[in-house]
Order: structure tokens, then sequence, then C-alpha cells
């Protein structure tokens, strides 16, 4: 695969994985914000060329040093042990590999830790550019919170929230057919397309560190008891979205799925007005159309 860094860019969709991995899959999920945006760019431009051309400049050299330096073709040794010249090269050059690498790789980095707000240029699609797509500022807070061994959700603003759990594979079948296994929960996080959502990430005081990760949105952020970290995504388009815990936080860390469901803004905004009446996860949920 680091050979042919087309075979990475011309997957058909259907084959990447939307909102979850596929089977066979070996490539980076569909990417639905700036985010992923611009972490499927940059994997897939300056990061795949690179790796492509150090392993093809190592086969190279591993294929004249058989040829040219092997018992049979060269049965005297040289006696010289150093070259300082090569030395310099080969300590020289990786550096500066790093340091292109590293470049567009804190721009990414910095895009997730960096709260919109309306004015701020964001990457997108082009890792090397100074900015180029407008982000608006965050609407709806979600304060996401890791347990031992499942998330509850807080609507901030609202003052609303609601534990969610891995469905087993019999409750699949019988409540969510179609849904991934071990992905699928019960109580799935809503929040509108096309509007940037803020996550504050944090862990339960008396438990330990989690991590909140989706992988089509581009984010993964530490869940540390007693601190209270924070991003951001802004999907683009409607459906379902799964990610884990990706920290090694204990005996069920495998079993600790996140679920987000984009819907439309007209479908959240009847869904919070009805958990805000009802204070209940289901009454509000059964105001949205069946998954």
């Amino acid at each position: 695969m680091a050979l042919s860094p087309a075979i990475a860019t011309a997957q058909e969709i259907g084959a990447v994985g939307r909102g979850h991995p596929e089977p066979g899959q070996f490539h980076l999920q569909e990417s639905v914000t700036p985010i992923m945006d611009s972490i499927v760019a940059f994997h897939d431009g300056i990061l795949m060329w690179t790796i492509s051309l150090i392993v093809l400049f190592v086969l190279a050299l591993l294929v004249i040093i058989m040829v040219r330096f092997n018992a049979k073709a060269n049965p005297v040794p040289a006696r010289f042990t150093h070259n300082t010249l090569i030395e310099v090269i080969w300590t020289v050059v990786p550096i500066l590999v790093l340091v292109v690498i590293a470049i567009p790789s804190f721009g990414v980095l910095s895009d997730q830790m960096t709260m919109p707000d309306g004015e701020r240029k964001y990457l997108g699609a082009n890792v090397f550019s100074m900015g180029e797509v407008d982000v608006p500022a965050p609407t709806v807070t979600v304060k996401a919170s890791g347990e031992q061994w499942y998330w509850n959700y807080e609507y901030v603003d609202q003052g609303v929230a609601f534990d969610s759990n891995m469905l087993s594979e019999a409750e699949i079948a019988e409540l969510k057919p179609g849904q991934p296994r071990l992905l699928a929960v019960n109580n799935e996080l809503i929040v509108p397309v096309n509007t940037t959502v803020r996550m504050q990430i944090t862990a339960s005081p008396s438990g330990v560190i989690h991590a909140f990760a989706v992988p089509s949105f581009g984010i993964k952020v530490d869940a540390v008891p007693g601190r209270l970290n924070e991003t951001w995504f802004n999907a683009r388009e409607t459906g379902m979205y799964y990610g884990q815990c990706s920290e090694l936080c204990g005996k069920d860390h495998a079993f600790m799925p996140i679920g987000v469901r984009v819907v439309t803004v007209e479908e959240y905004e009847a869904f919070i007005a009805a958990f805000e009446e009802s204070r209940d996860y289901a009454t509000a949920a059964a105001v949205l159309p069946a998954l």
C-alpha cells in the first residue's frame, strides 16, 4: 500500500466506510467534517507520498547492497568504517523530512483544538493553505463524561442528560436491526447537521482516563477525571456515526462505543424541545424518524 498512494485515494466511497468501519477496509473512514477533511488530505498527500518515497529509497539501497556487496561480487571487503558526509546526510535529511511532515500535522491538530468563532479560517482539504474553510461559532454544547464503562451526555444549555450503553447482539436484533455489532448503543447523541457542536470531554471523578474518538469526525480527545477538555465538529451530512473509547480504560474498554446521530435542524429542535419538556430520552427520541 505504501508503494501505491493512489490506491488509498481511489477507493469507492462504499468500500471506505461511512460512519463505521467496513469488512476489508484499509483506508480512513469517509470524512463529513472540516477536521477530517484535513486529516484525509494530510494522510493521502504529504504523508503517504513521503512514506512511499522512503520505502522505495530503502528498497533500492537493499538491492544495490545485495548485488554489489555480496561475497561473490565483492570477495575482499573494504576496510574503512566511517564516512563523515554520509553520516551528516542521514542525520540531517530525516530531520528535514520530519519538519516537512510536522508543519501540516500541527495545523491539523490546531484545527481540532481551537474552537471556531465564525471568523477563523480552517485548513480544510488543502493542508498547506493558510486557511480556507469558514466554520460558524458553536450553537450546541454537549458534555461527554466517560464512566465505567459507558458514556453520559449532557446538553449543557438545556440542562438535560442521559446515559449511553452498548447493545448486545440480541438487543440489536430486537431493537435496532442492521446496526453494527459492538458499536450500536441504546441512546445515541443527537446533534443537528451543518451546525458547530462544542464537545466538552471529561471523566467521572471516581473513574479512570477514557478517550472520546469518532473517526468520521476526525476528533479524538482524552477524558480525564477532574479536567474538562474541549473539541468540536461540524457534520455536513445526516446519518449515524460511531466511535469508541480509545484509551485502555479497564476490563470493559472494548465495550464502550460512541454513537452520534446527525439529524436535520428541524428534527433536532423537535427532539431537544421534547427532551426539555419530558426530561426523558426515550420520549424525546420517539419524535425522530426510525433508524
